[in-house]
């Protein structure tokens, strides 16, 4: 079958960071595993289309859905996402492509259909509840790190461990980069202690000012992180959380920021 799900670059990069799997018993050693790559052409299919996990075509896909969820967990729990993503940060840096002078920071609310980790009352509805995505990218909108929380999680109190989550990017020569020159914000992160914490770390904050009018500067460098949520949402089953445990729904969250490094690898060459 055609491979546009899991395509050849992607699964190359994939194959190293698997964990081995264990011996096989000699008596009763029951089903063979399922293909790896038939497993992550059903997280991607999932990822992309929005359909449960039951509903995942195992005709088409390879394997049942049950069985991505189950690879999903065990990715996930492996650290399979971070190392990728961090794998393909450090080859965007080495291309040039990967611009850690400046940051911007923004979080976007996610719809959630259960009650689990991360979850929270809406503060548009406090008859729902909401999760929210807290993403930091460069200046290009690459995604740097990510985060999940719950819906009522005041966006600035991920800007710290947002940061501390950007991994030691590598690809040049001399020490790994990991930290931004300037880090961008809406109004939403204007406090006075969430500008001296980036100070700290020698980040100059440039939040913009409450009461300052929309669309001026840091409006017009920050919006590229509002567009790297726009790209996140394009996958649709990022628009809602299904999922009471909250590492599953952050994995196909960092699922998503992999595909879109390796897109904006793709298309610079």
């Amino acid at each position: 079958m055609s491979d546009d799900l899991v395509p050849g670059d992607l699964w190359d990069r994939v194959v190293p960071l698997l964990p081995p799997r264990p011996p096989r018993r000699r008596r009763y050693p029951g089903r063979l595993p399922v293909d790896g790559r038939a497993a992550l052409r059903g997280i991607v299919y999932v990822l992309r289309t929005g359909v449960t996990w039951p509903d995942v075509p195992a005709e088409t896909i390879g394997c049942s859905g049950v069985t991505c969820r189950r690879r999903l967990r065990d990715r996930t729990e492996a650290g399979v996402r971070p190392r990728l993503h961090e794998i393909l940060l450090a080859e965007l840096r080495r291309a040039g492509l990967l611009d850690m002078d400046d940051a911007a920071i923004d979080g976007s609310h996610v719809r959630t259909l259960k009650r689990g980790a991360h979850t929270g009352p809406s503060p548009v509805d406090r008859g729902r509840l909401d999760s929210k995505h807290h993403l930091i990218t460069d200046r290009h909108g690459t995604p740097l790190a990510v985060s999940v929380t719950g819906g009522n999680r005041h966006d600035v109190t991920q800007l710290m461990p947002l940061l501390d989550a950007i991994p030691r990017i590598r690809g040049l020569a001399g020490r790994p980069r990991h930290r931004p020159q300037r880090l961008f914000a809406d109004r939403g992160y204007d406090y006075d202690k969430y500008r001296r914490l980036p100070r700290a770390h020698g980040i100059t904050p440039k939040t913009a000012r409450k009461g300052t009018a929309h669309g001026s500067d840091p409006g017009t460098t920050r919006w590229v992180v509002e567009r790297t949520v726009a790209w996140l949402h394009q996958f649709t089953r990022l628009r809602t959380r299904y999922e009471t445990r909250a590492d599953l729904p952050l994995g196909l969250l960092q699922l998503a920021c992999t595909i879109i490094c390796l897109r904006r690898l793709r298309t610079s060459f």
